[in-house]
């Protein structure tokens, strides 16, 4: 069984920065890719990141690429989405996931946490 908790959302301004934390809490959590999903209410969740049990493969959706970083400490158990220059479309609820391989849709990973709301002002 793999508990993951979410935290480092809050409120932000336009072209800001946050660093996003999953902690997982099992041992095998360094052999589980790792994934990001955000979710508006009322809209579909949506991809952002991905990374591989090693960390050594990432992937990204295109509207985060070069703003957004995903990396992880195996170490801690936990997997990190550093975000910079934030636009107030950011703003949604962000998911952490846990999986057996880099997928992009979040009903294929088989853990998932409650989520932290990043907002972005305007």
């Amino acid at each position: 069984q793999v508990q993951l908790v979410e935290s480092g959302g809050g409120l932000v301004q336009a072209g800001g920065s946050l660093r996003l934390s999953c902690a997982g809490s099992v041992r095998t959590f360094s052999s589980n890719t790792m994934g990001w999903f955000r979710q508006v209410p009322g809209k579909e969740r949506e991809f952002v990141a991905a990374i591989n049990w090693s960390g050594t493969v990432t992937t990204y959706a295109d509207s985060m690429k070069g703003r957004f970083t995903i990396s992880r400490d195996n170490t801690k158990n936990t997997v990190y989405l550093q975000m910079n220059r934030l636009k107030p479309e950011d703003s949604a609820g962000y998911y952490c996931a846990a999986g057996q391989a880099v997928y992009r849709d979040y009903n294929r990973y088989e853990y998932r946490g409650q989520g932290t709301q990043v907002t972005v002002s305007a």
